[in-house]
């Protein structure tokens, strides 16, 4: 019996969900990597590198170069590196409207404060909209 796509797709990301994974194939996106080196910019040991290397191969994502008796790995195909842009873009998004968020939250909030006044939210004020606090201009 054949896989439905869209569980194909969530074992897809289960499997790029390890933060060692998502940080061997950021660093092959530049080109194959000696084993050495890659450990020599991920803090854990030697075994561990092996054992998400062996996920990462087995799962078609990254091919293993033997040269001598340097063992180097390299991305499988360029989708890999540009799904990896796709997810550094779409967090710079959701950062980005957090920090907003964020900005508008410690402005205020349109509950009274201890002297009784309303105050305005930064979406509030940047719509236009009166809280009552005769803040408004005459008419």
């Amino acid at each position: 019996m054949q896989v439905p796509l869209y569980q194909a797709k969530a074992e897809f990301f289960r499997m790029l969900g390890h933060p060692v994974r998502i940080r061997v194939l950021e660093l092959l996106q530049n080109g194959p990597r000696p084993v050495r080196e890659l450990l020599a910019e991920i803090d854990i040991e030697p075994s561990n590198l092996s054992q998400q290397l062996a996920v990462l191969r087995r799962s078609g994502i990254v091919v293993s170069i033997r040269d001598g008796s340097t063992v180097s790995y390299a991305l499988a195909g360029g989708d890999v590196a540009d799904l990896l842009r796709a997810a550094r873009r779409i967090l710079t998004e959701l950062l980005v409207g957090q920090s907003e968020l964020l900005a508008e939250l410690r402005q205020g909030d349109s509950r009274p404060d201890r002297t009784g006044v309303e105050t305005r939210t930064g979406m509030e004020a940047r719509a236009g909209v009166e809280t009552g606090t005769g803040a408004s201009a005459a008419s």
